[in-house]
């Protein structure tokens, strides 16, 4: 949190890692259909959700993000057949690890939103900002520069 930022003024930082093919095209259509959500997330579209390292996750944390969504295709929809599935292994995975070492693995969440549905990406980036911003800023594992 920025030294002259208040508590309550606070806003949560949301790093989204979606897959190019159902959920990237979905938060488009959230915003070509003018569909409202918070300002508070930075998306980053990657070919599938099943090649995301966790540790871009430990390391997005580390830099700050005080939460990060993982979005891919849903199961048995993935355009590279199970990276979907892979993705899920390795996030529940990555969450018991958080948890293990003393982070909030409720910080990471883990969904589903394909190309068609703009509302349900909406809805989903309030949902993790009313969770994040529930649980504070994050303060464990952030690196101070």
């Amino acid at each position: 949190m920025a030294e002259n930022q208040s508590s309550e003024n606070w806003e949560p930082r949301i790093v989204a890692i979606v897959c190019n093919w159902c959920t990237y095209a979905g938060a488009d259509l959230a915003g070509i259909s003018r569909i409202q959500y918070p300002p508070n997330v930075r998306i980053i579209r990657v070919p599938c959700s099943g090649r995301i390292n966790p540790f871009y996750v430990v390391k997005a944390l580390q830099e700050g993000a005080d939460g990060i969504l993982v979005s891919g295709c849903h199961p048995g929809e993935c355009h590279y057949l199970t990276g979907n599935l892979s993705a899920r292994r390795k996030f529940a995975a990555l969450k018991s690890f958080l948890n293990y070492i003393g982070m909030e693995g409720d910080r990471t969440i883990f969904t589903w939103v394909s190309a068609s549905e703009g509302d349900r990406f909406a809805q989903v980036i309030k949902g993790v900002t009313e969770a994040v911003r529930a649980l504070g800023p994050a303060k464990k594992l952030v690196k101070h520069l």
